[in-house]
C-alpha cells in the first residue's frame, strides 16, 4: 500500500511524537513531581484526542504459549514454570494450527505467540523436546510455527520471544507481521539481590534495549511498554518510557507503548506484595501520553483493571491491546478477558468507539512496503481497509450475494467537526460556494461507529430531497470491442497482451459485422444506449474509433451512443496528430452523444504510477474531461478503489470532480466502482487489498452525495459490483440510480466477479418495487424513456448466444466490408469473456 502524500511519514516530527509540546528529558522527568493526576489525565486526554479523535482499537487474537520453560526466574510470573509442571515442552503445531482456525471462525486475525526465553540453555527437557522435533533452538521452532499459521490459517501471527539477534530477527521478520519485548523498566536496580529481576539474565535492561535498536534497524514493528508496580519509582518509571522514545525517535519502529500494572499472584515470591492501585495506573499513563505525545499508540489491558475502563480511557489510551474470545491470558489466568460486547459498552461509555486494528497498526501499514516482508504483506492487505484498520467483514466487490449484517446503530453522538463538514456541504449548495477541502471530504470517508451513521443518514436525507424515492435505471449493451491491449495497468483481469496469458480468457478483436448485429439486437430488446469500451489494440488509431461510430449509426441510427473512455480519445487524437479539441469534434460529428468517465482509477498520481504507470496522469484525465464538456458533450465520472489507495487519494479525487464540475456542468453522474479483486494482476501477486470494505463502498456513495450536493444530482450504484443486497443499500446511502441492464458486461467478470453479464428490465422493477422505490426507465441523459422502448424492452426474448472471433488482423477494420451483407451467425465459444 501506498504512503499519502498529504500525510506526514512516519520519520516526520510530527509523526514520532516531536510534536511542539514534545518533552524533552528534563521536562519528562519533571512530571515525577506532579501529583495532580486529574490535571495530567486532562492534558493527556486531549492529546490522545488530538491523534486518535473518537476511537480506541483492539486486536483480535488468539494467544499461543508456545513454551512455558523459560531460563530466567522473574519473582512475580506465574507463566514460565518448570517441565515437572507441564505437560510437554513445546506446544504441537498440529494444535497451534487448530487453535488458530477456530480462532479465524470467531474473527480473529493476529496469532499472539508468547515464550518463555532460551529454556534450551537451562532445561534438559527443552533441549530433548526441540531435537526429537527436528529443531536447534526455541527461536527456529518459532518461525517453522509461525511460517504454519500465517501460510495455513490467515492469522498474522506477533512474536514476543524475548532478546534476540539480528539474524533471528531476519529470520522472524519473514515470518510475522510484528514483534514485541516489553521492557518492564529500565532501572538495573530492579535486577539486584532481593529485587524482582535478580537471577534472570534476559530482563537486564541494556539487552532489551538492545534488541529494540535491532528491530528498528531491521525496519520491524515492535511493541514495547512498561510494568508498574514492581518496587520501581515513578522517576525510573519516566526513565523507561523515555528509553523507549530515545529507540523510537531513531528509527521509528515502536508501534505502541502498553502500561501494565502488577498483578500479584499466588505460589510467587511477590505473592504477598502490594499491587499499584488505580490512582497509580492513571498516573502512569496519563504521564506516558505525554512524554510519547499525540500519535504513539498507548496500551493497557482491559483485564487488568475490570470495573475502570472509563477512567483508564480518560487517562489517555487509544488502545486495549489483544482481546482473545477463545484462550485466555495465559500471562494473567485469574484476569479473563472482557467480553467483546462489554468491552464496546464501556468504551462507549467513555465517549469512544471500539474498532478492530490488526497486529499491525494503521500507519504502518500505510507503508506496508517499508515495514513489512514481501512474504507477509499480501497476508496483511488482504485484512485490512484503507485507512490500516482490520477489513471486519467478509464482503468482496463483485462475488458476495449477501450483504454483512447492518452496521449496529452507535450510542455514541457524531463529534462536532462531523456535523460541521455536514452543515457545510449543504450551505455550500444552497449558497454557490466551495469550502469543503480535501481534508473535510477524508474525514467523511474515514468515519466510523457514530461518524458514520451521520454521514449515511445526511446522504440518503439529500438523496430523498433531491430525487425522492425514484430509482432510475437504463436499458443498455455493453460492447467490449476488443481486450487486445499495450497498457499494463496492474488491476485490469480483462486485457491480453503479451504476459496476460494466465489470466482469463483469449484474446478477441470483434468484427464491424459482429457490432452491427450486436447493436442491431439491442435495439430489438429495447435498449436506447450502446454503451462501448475496449483495451487500448495498438493496431487502432483515431479512425478505427471513428469507423465504430460510422457501424453503429448506420445499424441503429435512433441508439444513443455512449463511448470511449478518455484513454481512447487521447490515444485516438494523438494517433491521427490531431489537437484533442479538434478529435472531440470529429467523433461528435460522426455520432458519438456522450462519454463514459472510466480510466479515470484514482486521480492521485501517486497511486497511478503504480496502479496504471502508462496510462493517462491525473490532470491528463480531467483535461479530457474538460474539452469533452467544452465541446458539448456530457460524461459520467467514475472511480475505481480499494486496492493500494487510501482515503486521501480519494478525497483528492472527489475534490478534482467537484471543481471541474463546478466549472464545466458537463457531468450528469458519480459511479463509484469498487475494485473486484480475485482475477486482478496485481491481487494475485500479492501487492493489493481485496477491495474496499463494505462500509467503504457505502460510504463511496454517501459521500459524493454530500460532496456534489448541487453540482451532481445522480450517484449510481453498480449492481456488477455491488450485488443486488449491495444495492439495495447504496440506495438508502445516497445513490438513486442502478446504471443499465448490460445485456453482456465482460470487464467485471473478467477480474471475478459473479453477479451476471444482464439484469433484465422487469428484474430491476420488480426488485426496485420490493425495496419500496419507484422504478424510472431513463435515457443516457436522464430523460424518461419512450414508451415505445419501455414496451419493447419488457418483451424482450434472450440473447442470441455469441462467438468471439480471435484477435485476427481481419477483424481488426470496424467499417462493414459490404454494405447489405448479412452478419455471420454468433454461436457458443466458451472463452470465459462475454458470452
Amino acid at each position: 500500500m501506498l504512503s499519502q502524500s498529504s500525510t506526514q511519514s512516519l520519520d516526520s516530527p510530527a509523526r514520532i511524537g516531536q510534536t511542539p509540546e514534545r518533552l524533552d528529558h528534563a521536562q519528562a522527568l519533571a512530571l515525577a513531581g506532579r501529583l495532580d493526576t486529574s490535571a495530567l489525565m486532562r492534558e493527556a486526554a486531549a492529546l490522545r484526542n488530538r491523534g486518535f479523535g473518537s476511537v480506541v482499537t483492539y486486536s483480535r487474537k488468539v494467544f499461543i504459549p508456545l513454551t512455558q520453560l523459560c531460563r530466567d526466574v522473574c519473582h512475580y510470573c506465574t507463566f514460565a514454570q518448570t517441565p515437572k509442571h507441564i505437560p510437554q515442552a513445546y506446544m504441537p503445531i498440529d494444535e497451534v494450527l487448530r487453535l488458530c482456525h477456530e480462532g479465524a471462525a470467531l474473527g480473529c486475525q493476529e496469532a499472539l505467540f508468547t515464550l518463555g526465553e532460551k529454556p534450551e540453555l537451562r532445561y534438559k527437557a527443552a533441549r530433548e523436546a526441540l531435537a526429537e522435533l527436528g529443531f536447534a533452538t526455541t527461536v527456529d521452532y518459532v518461525i517453522e510455527v509461525a511460517r504454519r499459521v500465517l501460510a495455513e490459517t490467515g492469522l498474522l501471527p506477533h512474536i514476543n520471544a524475548g532478546n534476540l539477534s539480528r539474524d533471528e530477527l531476519l529470520a522472524l521478520r519473514d515470518v510475522s507481521a510484528s514483534m514485541g519485548i516489553m521492557l518492564e523498566s529500565a532501572s538495573t536496580r530492579l535486577c539486584e539481590k532481593g529485587m524482582p529481576h535478580y537471577g534472570s539474565p534476559d530482563k537486564d535492561p541494556a539487552t532489551r534495549l538492545a534488541t529494540l535498536d535491532l528491530a528498528g534497524e531491521l525496519n520491524i514493528p515492535f511493541t514495547s511498554g512498561i510494568l508498574i508496580g514492581i518496587g520501581e519509582t515513578r522517576a525510573e518509571r519516566i526513565d523507561s518510557l523515555l528509553a523507549l522514545r530515545d529507540s523510537h525517535e531513531r528509527f521509528g519502529h515502536l508501534q505502541e507503548v502498553i502500561v501494565q500494572n502488577f498483578r500479584a499472584k499466588p505460589h510467587t515470591k511477590m505473592a504477598q506484595a502490594p499491587e499499584p492501585d488505580l490512582e497509580e495506573l492513571l498516573w502512569t499513563i496519563a504521564v506516558a501520553r505525554l512524554v510519547f505525545g499525540a500519535e504513539m499508540a498507548i496500551q493497557a489491558p482491559p483485564n487488568l483493571s475490570p470495573g475502570v475502563l472509563e477512567r483508564i480511557v480518560d487517562a489517555g489510551i487509544n488502545d486495549w491491546g489483544g482481546v482473545s474470545p477463545l484462550t485466555p491470558d495465559h500471562v494473567n489466568p485469574e484476569a479473563p478477558w472482557p467480553h467483546l460486547d462489554t468491552l464496546a459498552r464501556e468504551t462507549a461509555a467513555a465517549g469512544k468507539y471500539l474498532d478492530q486494528r490488526l497486529t499491525l497498526y494503521p500507519r504502518y501499514i500505510l507503508q506496508s512496503s517499508r515495514w513489512l516482508s514481501p512474504t507477509v504483506r499480501p497476508a496483511v492487505l488482504r485484512q485490512c481497509d484503507a485507512d490500516g484498520y482490520a477489513k471486519r467483514d467478509d464482503w468482496i466487490a463483485g462475488v458476495s450475494e449477501q450483504a454483512p449484517t447492518a452496521f449496529p446503530a452507535s450510542a455514541l453522538a457524531p463529534s462536532e467537526r462531523l456535523l460541521e463538514v455536514l452543515a457545510r456541504c449543504r450551505e455550500d449548495a444552497a449558497q454557490d460556494k466551495s469550502t469543503v477541502t480535501e481534508e473535510d471530504i477524508a474525514l467523511l470517508l474515514s468515519s466510523r461507529g457514530a461518524d458514520f451513521d451521520a454521514v449515511v443518514k445526511a446522504a440518503d436525507a439529500l438523496r430523498a430531497e433531491r430525487c425522492g424515492d425514484t430509482v432510475s435505471y437504463v436499458v443498455n449493451r455493453n460492447i467490449n470491442y476488443t481486450n487486445v491491449c499495450y497498457f499494463k495497468c496492474q488491476f485490469c483481469a480483462f486485457s491480453k497482451g503479451a504476459a496476460s496469458e494466465n489470466l482469463r480468457g483469449k484474446p478477441y478483436d470483434i468484427s464491424a459485422e459482429e457490432i452491427s448485429r450486436r447493436c442491431s439486437e439491442a435495439w430489438q430488446r429495447g435498449a436506447t444506449e450502446v454503451c462501448m469500451q475496449g483495451g487500448i489494440h495498438p493496431d487502432y488509431t483515431g479512425q478505427t474509433y471513428l469507423d465504430i461510430l460510422n457501424t453503429v449509426r448506420a445499424a441503429t441510427p435512433d441508439m444513443h451512443i455512449h463511448a470511449f473512455s478518455p484513454l481512447e480519445v487521447w490515444q485516438g487524437a494523438a494517433t491521427l496528430n490531431l489537437p484533442l479539441r479538434e478529435y472531440l469534434e470529429r467523433l461528435k460529428l460522426a455520432g458519438l452523444d456522450t462519454l463514459p468517465g472510466t480510466a479515470a482509477e484514482v486521480l492521485h498520481d501517486e497511486v497511478r504510477a503504480t496502479l496504471c504507470p502508462d496510462k493517462l496522469n491525473s490532470a491528463q484525465w480531467l483535461e479530457v474531461m474538460q474539452a469533452a464538456h467544452e465541446v458539448g458533450f456530457k460524461t459520467t465520472a467514475t472511480i475505481m478503489f480499494g486496492h493500494i489507495d487510501s482515503v486521501q487519494h480519494w478525497a483528492h479525487h472527489l475534490h478534482a470532480i467537484a471543481n471541474l464540475q463546478r466549472q464545466t456542468g458537463g457531468f450528469t453522474e458519480f459511479v463509484p466502482l469498487p475494485f473486484v479483486a480475485h482475477e486482478a494482476p496485481m491481487y494475485k501477486k500479492g501487492q493489493a487489498r481485496r477491495g474496499p470494505s463494505y462500509r467503504e463502498a457505502l460510504l463511496m456513495h454517501a459521500v459524493p452525495r454530500l460532496v456534489f450536493n448541487g453540482l451532481i444530482d445522480n450517484i449510481q450504484a453498480s449492481w456488477v459490483k455491488m450485488g443486488r443486497a449491495g444495492v439495495a443499500a447504496c440506495l438508502n446511502a445516497g445513490a438513486n440510480d442502478v446504471g443499465g441492464s448490460l445485456m453482456n458486461e465482460s470487464i467485471t467478470r473478467a477480474a471475478g466477479a459473479a453477479h451476471g453479464e444482464e439484469w433484465t428490465p422487469a428484474a430491476i422493477e420488480d426488485t426496485l418495487i420490493a425495496y419500496g422505490r419507484t422504478p424510472r426507465m431513463r435515457t443516457t441523459s436522464y430523460a424518461d424513456a419512450p414508451a415505445e422502448r419501455r414496451a419493447t424492452a419488457r418483451q424482450a426474448v434472450g440473447l442470441q448466444i455469441i462467438e468471439l472471433q480471435p484477435a485476427m488482423k481481419s477483424q481488426r477494420s470496424k467499417v462493414i466490408a459490404a454494405i447489405g451483407s448479412a452478419p455471420a451467425p454468433a454461436t457458443e465459444l466458451n472463452t470465459g469473456t462475454p458470452a
